[in-house]
């Protein structure tokens, strides 16, 4: 039987000194306005189990690309959301850029669920391209490859069952190897878009992101988002600042984490 779970979004960083132009596939006619971003990782709780989606970037990481505000490590906030980072069993990659691959060495216990695709891809003749080598950091996808050698990593294709109420789904589209994640609630499924959808307008408006891999799967993402959620107010964007504003924040940890369910 399916655990019902608490689902958090829990925002490590930010980064203001950002424009449309950036974010939005195309021509936008807005192209120069400032669009803030948000960084995320996501927690889903039940009574019995600890899942965390993502790993965001470390300190390191966010000083050394500039004008990334690092405002507190995604472990030390889980913390204070009273679960410690050896009860999360298993930590399910949306995807391998840098922004969501920092911190694996973080959470040694846990299982590292990701999308077979994505890791091909990312050690394959193309990944060392100056457009996409940007988007990584090559010392997280060699832990990742050190880590399966160890036996850490579950490889997976297509859809894949986490654990009893939270399960991946390969979208693609940003990258070839996304994946979303939809997590059972009391509130109904909540679905953890990642970068399928980095903002509302992205998903509500059927705008796609301004990195794309391959754009007819950037659409069906969008459809798949819808499908896997109970209603559209369950879809949770990866990078929206107005996550903060749409659900309610922790007691606490006003900026840091918000519950989603």
């Amino acid at each position: 039987m399916a655990d019902v779970f608490h689902v958090y979004a829990i925002r490590f960083a930010h980064r203001d000194a950002s424009v449309r132009s950036e974010h939005f596939y195309g021509h936008d006619p807005c192209a120069t306005d400032p669009w803030p971003i948000s960084y995320y990782v996501w927690l889903a709780v039940s009574d019995s189990r600890a899942v965390l989606v993502d790993a965001g970037f470390t300190p390191k990481t966010a000083a050394r690309r500039g004008n990334r505000n690092y405002l507190q490590s995604p472990t030390d906030t889980i913390r204070a959301l009273g679960v410690d980072r050896d009860d999360i069993s298993h930590l399910v990659l949306s995807h391998l850029h840098y922004d969501h691959s920092g911190h694996l060495a973080d959470f040694p216990r846990a299982e590292i669920v990701l999308q077979e695709s994505e890791l091909s891809f990312w050690t394959s003749r193309h990944a060392g391209r100056d457009q996409l080598a940007h988007f990584v950091e090559p010392a997280d996808v060699a832990r990742l490859v050190e880590q399966n050698f160890a036996g850490r990593v579950r490889l997976v294709n297509g859809t894949h069952n986490v654990v009893p109420g939270v399960t991946a789904h390969h979208v693609g589209g940003h990258t070839p190897g996304l994946q979303v994640v939809q997590v059972r609630t009391a509130a109904g499924d909540v679905v953890l878009a990642a970068d399928a959808s980095h903002f509302y307008e992205n998903v509500e408006q059927e705008k796609p992101y301004g990195v794309v891999t391959y754009l007819p799967a950037m659409y069906d993402a969008f459809d798949a988002l819808h499908r896997l959620s109970s209603r559209p107010e369950l879809i949770v964007p990866g990078h929206d600042p107005q996550v903060l504003h749409r659900f309610p924040a922790v007691p606490g940890l006003d900026g840091l984490a918000v519950r989603i369910a």
